[in-house]
């Protein structure tokens, strides 16, 4: 008999390269995966022919499972398989529900452990030359979820409007011509902004503005979910970067 285990591993931001050693070992050591929509699946080519992939992801308005029977799948598949690793994008810590699976499982005598991840809210705006913080220009930053529990935005969006850090949005999309409400209300119609989707992939797509355009920039370059929404004068001032080297994001590192 296996020891029941669950290992919650963060993914990164999408690139199958911003991955950890660590993460990729506990790929390959897993009996069960159970993963979500913004995982790179390339990631998955690292698991044993015999692990079993389970797809659980959530999207807005679509999900594979609910909560409850994600939790009560770890459960399962940990008493009669062993080894399940709970894949999530970005770094599970951060708006990732890593910490509440844990939590859950504890109940029931399962292993716990946890490989953190590349933050999306990190590597995105660095992928596009955005540091979040800057001599001169930001001492510090704020990493928001843009839609709350409740569907709502969060009340720290008008906390973070008042001060001179840079905001960065998870999930704010929807959100999008509030936030530029309450930073309006605030006298920083001027203030930069860069919305990032798909960032670190193939996929990634910019448009950059300020709070008083960006919302007309969305609709031209019809930019739309998963985004990253960084606001703040760092935007304007981000460092060029020479082009990615795509060949080397075909292949696979070897551990």
């Amino acid at each position: 008999m296996k020891t029941p285990r669950l290992t919650v591993v963060g993914a990164g931001p999408g690139d199958p390269e911003l991955i950890t050693i660590k993460a990729i070992k506990a790929i390959q050591s897993a009996d069960v995966i159970l993963y979500d929509a913004l995982i790179n699946v390339a990631l998955l080519d690292y698991a044993s022919s015999r692990a079993e992939l389970i797809f659980v992801g959530k999207r807005k308005g679509c999900y594979a499972y609910e909560q409850n029977q994600i939790n009560d799948l770890i459960v399962a598949r940990a008493n009669s398989h062993g080894h399940v690793v709970r894949l999530k994008g970005g770094d599970p810590f951060i708006f990732g529900r890593g910490a509440e699976e844990i939590d859950f499982v504890r109940h029931f005598g399962i292993e716990t452990y946890v490989v953190p991840g590349i933050s999306s809210a990190l590597a995105v705006p660095a992928y596009q030359g955005i540091p979040l913080t800057k001599r001169g220009a930001s001492e510090s930053f704020w990493v928001i979820t843009g839609t709350t529990k409740s569907h709502k935005l969060s009340n720290d969006v008008k906390i973070a409007a008042q001060s001179t850090a840079t905001v960065v949005i998870l999930m704010g999309m929807s959100k999008l011509s509030e936030i530029v409400d309450v930073f309006s209300s605030e006298g920083k119609q001027h203030t930069a902004v860069a919305i990032i989707q798909n960032g670190t992939t193939e996929f990634e797509k910019f448009g950059v503005g300020t709070i008083s355009t960006i919302c007309s920039v969305v609709e031209k370059q019809n930019l739309s979910n998963p985004a990253i929404i960084v606001i703040g004068a760092v935007v304007s001032q981000r460092v060029k970067l020479n082009a990615a080297l795509k060949e080397i994001n075909q292949h696979h590192i070897s551990v």
